[in-house]
């Protein structure tokens, strides 16, 4: 047991690709606790070697969480600390492990995040797309009919959104995206991060599409695909419905004046309204 004398669960991020950026933190606990639980533990047997870890493991993933999660919460309610990785990167970003995390907290044990690679973050960090807001939104249904649907209610949202992708579907995500978002919303492929061919490519989607469609290169590997969030839409400026709404007053009463107001310059009936009263009063 490592940096406390209680029982734990750390929760502990992974190199997404390059070795040189798993932590000494993550090494040290990963040294120490009792056991690791891994996604894979044969996946997992590169990185214990290379690093000289000697821990036993025991795999946690989409198959045997609900019962593995009851067998590790005994152990750490025995007094044993466990530490959690997923293939690489940070657990629980589309990897297994938020059910173990939520009955160990259930029951009053401490998690311990120890931070390190995730490819959401690194890849929204180089794709220069706005940053101060965002939405991860996992992998996309395979079939297209639902792809689309998902696409479809994501296509007002102002965030930029992330999205992971298999190299298989890479196109046809495109395409979908295409379809739903237009050409020229600016989006992002991130390829291979960290990796010996990583590819950070920023451009409206329709040439994204036509730069991944010849050349079959772009369409391997680990990819992440950002999309900047809607642009939102500016508001009517008061001289506008000013206008609109001295037009309609000629004809119709304030209410109705106000309400068509603002269905066609998409403002608030409330302040159409309003604006009309005043209008009427100078009149």
């Amino acid at each position: 047991m490592s940096e406390n004398e209680i029982a734990c669960l750390y929760i502990v991020a992974t190199p997404i690709g390059n070795l040189a950026d798993m932590s000494q933190r993550a090494i040290e606990i990963l040294q120490t606790v009792d056991v690791i639980a891994a996604e894979d533990t044969r996946h997992s047997g590169f990185l214990f070697q290379h690093f000289a870890i000697k821990t036993p493991s025991v795999s946690l993933h989409d198959h045997n969480e609900q019962q593995r999660s009851e067998t590790l919460l005994a152990r750490l309610q025995q007094g044993e600390s466990i530490a959690l990785i997923s293939d690489a990167g940070t657990p629980l970003i589309s990897d297994p492990g938020y059910k173990l995390v939520s009955l160990v907290r259930e029951h009053g044990i401490p998690v311990i995040p120890i931070p390190g690679s995730c490819a959401v973050i690194a890849a929204l960090s180089a794709s220069g797309l706005p940053s101060d807001r965002f939405s991860f939104e996992g992998f996309l249904p395979h079939k297209q009919g639902a792809r689309l649907q998902t696409l479809e209610k994501l296509a007002a949202d102002t965030r930029t959104l992330i999205f992971y992708d298999s190299p298989r579907r890479l196109q046809s995500t495109l395409v979908d995206m295409v379809t739903v978002f237009g050409q020229e919303r600016r989006a992002c492929l991130a390829r291979e991060l960290t990796k010996l061919h990583e590819t950070i490519n920023t451009k409206p989607l329709a040439e994204l599409l036509d730069w991944v469609s010849n050349d079959a290169n772009q369409q391997r590997g680990e990819c992440v695909l950002l999309v900047e969030g809607a642009k939102q839409q500016q508001d009517a400026s008061e001289v506008d419905v000013n206008r609109v709404l001295s037009l309609l007053l000629k004809e119709l009463p304030v209410k109705k004046a106000a309400a068509m107001t603002s269905s066609l310059l998409g403002i608030s009936k409330n302040n159409a309204y309003d604006m009309a009263l005043k209008l009427q009063h100078k009149d």
